[in-house]
């Protein structure tokens, strides 16, 4: 499941960054049009992820996301084949689609499979997720740089193929084990408890959109940065947020939901007014790994108390939980550059600063408001190789991490060989940076073998 997860976002990931730049070269579209094309993407994600949800409930998890990688695929020969607005169009609607159904369908099956531990397995979703993005980029800029665009299109459709197949092809280790079913759907009651959990993140959403959105113009525009050395003041951060969800678990299960949602949002609002005073590229790097550092804690947190929380239903929960988010971000950013265009670059950090304080404040009663438990379920019986593995010995644990550092460096070896080929060296040292502290993590459980500390919900 996490190498689908993956395998799925490389491409992914990509086409939102790349669509608009296609549409505008290839297809000779204006603003608006582009504007329009993203739209529909938008808003079929939108549509389709409360029906993702009841989906996942009802059937398999996995197959809803493997119908999600197809429709994707399906997506990215579109806009392969694409000589007008029109197939491209299409092809939106399905990528809009198809996304849906993968990520909700992902969501609802890590929390429904998480072994008392959600926190832990939607952590590792997400770094699985973070990886595949990143070595999506190295190759699609690789192939774009030397193919175009047609030829990056053919890829993603082939990656997300390969996502569709691992996610229906099973694991010895997954035959015979059924997830548990899901019970009746929730109560207005439950429905009621998780309201004010999903304005907290549809607002925080939008927030963080339309800052990251300013942030961007801000340094091509005030500071005057190429894409390349935007990248590279954004880069420290995001090894950071891939790297870190994985392992967070074992500090943000010890002082419990409300302290780490609290502190992220204090860390966002640290961000945004930090950004209003500061000047550099310099010292907006090390405000936003601070930053990711809280959002790679944060996020697996708020995914794994939804489930929790679902009554039953993890996948009518995920689903509406990822559409409060998506509204969070189509209205966030047009918003917060109203305030930039009236009032200018500080007002909108310090507007962006104050919802963040506000969220802080704010999270500790929408999680009361759940009424979870304090302890997390006890563990079933229901394991897998994408489980949590905190009830490992210290000797397996130290052979599961230098498995996991193999995969890695097969990985590693051939592609960085091939961007130092291809003179793409600023992305392979990156990724060589990624695969050290990789290596010192991985082996030094097998240096100083230990066990994870038990875990405790607040």
């Amino acid at each position: 499941m996490l190498g689908a997860a993956a395998v799925g976002s490389a491409p992914m990931e990509v086409l939102d960054f790349l669509l608009p730049l296609w549409a505008g070269s290839e297809l000779k579209a204006g603003a608006s049009t582009v504007g329009a094309l993203i739209a529909v993407e938008a808003v079929l994600s939108l549509v389709v992820r409360p029906v993702a949800g009841e989906l996942s409930d009802r059937l398999d998890p996995r197959r809803v996301a493997a119908a999600g990688a197809v429709l994707y695929a399906l997506s990215f020969a579109g806009y392969a084949l694409a000589g007008s607005l029109a197939p491209a169009f299409v092809a939106a609607a399905l990528g809009g689609a198809g996304g849906a159904l993968f990520w909700v369908a992902l969501d609802t099956w890590t929390g429904r499979r998480a072994a008392g531990n959600g926190t832990a397995a939607y952590g590792k979703l997400l770094s699985a997720s973070g990886q595949g993005a990143f070595v999506g980029y190295l190759i699609a800029f690789t192939v774009l740089q030397n193919a175009g665009y047609r030829p990056l299109f053919w890829v993603g459709c082939g990656a997300c193929a390969v996502a569709a197949a691992l996610l229906v092809v099973r694991p010895e280790t997954e035959r015979g084990v059924q997830a548990p079913a899901p019970s009746e759907a929730p109560g207005d009651g439950t429905q009621r408890r998780l309201l004010p959990l999903m304005v907290l993140a549809a607002v925080t959403a939008g927030a963080e959109a339309g800052l990251w959105m300013l942030l961007l113009l801000q340094l091509q525009g005030e500071y005057g940065l190429t894409p390349t050395e935007t990248a590279l003041v954004f880069a420290p951060g995001f090894i950071v947020f891939i790297l870190l969800p994985e392992h967070a678990h074992r500090i943000t299960d010890r002082v419990g939901r409300s302290w780490t949602m609290g502190v992220s949002f204090a860390a966002s609002a640290l961000f945004a007014g930090g950004l209003a005073v500061v000047s550099g590229p310099g010292p907006v790097a090390v405000l936003w790994t601070l930053v990711a550092a809280c959002l790679a804690a944060q996020i697996p947190v708020e995914q794994a108390t939804v489930a929790a929380a679902a009554g039953g239903r993890t996948g009518r929960a995920m689903g509406r939980y990822e559409s409060a988010r998506l509204v969070g971000v189509l209205v966030g950013p047009p918003l917060l550059g109203l305030v930039y265009e009236s009032h200018g670059w500080t007002a909108a950090c310090l507007t962006s600063a104050a919802i963040a304080l506000t969220a802080a404040a704010f999270a500790p009663w929408a999680i009361q408001a759940l009424r979870l438990p304090e302890e997390p379920a006890p563990k079933t019986t229901l394991r897998d190789t994408d489980a949590p593995d905190d009830d490992l010995s210290p000797q397996d644990h130290a052979r599961k991490e230098r498995r996991d550092w193999l995969t890695h460096t097969c990985i590693f070896v051939p592609g960085a060989s091939l961007l130092w080929i291809l003179d793409v060296t600023l992305a392979a040292r990156i990724w060589l940076t990624i695969w050290i502290i990789d290596t010192l993590w991985s082996w030094s459980y097998t240096l100083f073998p230990r066990r994870n500390p038990p875990q405790k919900k607040g």
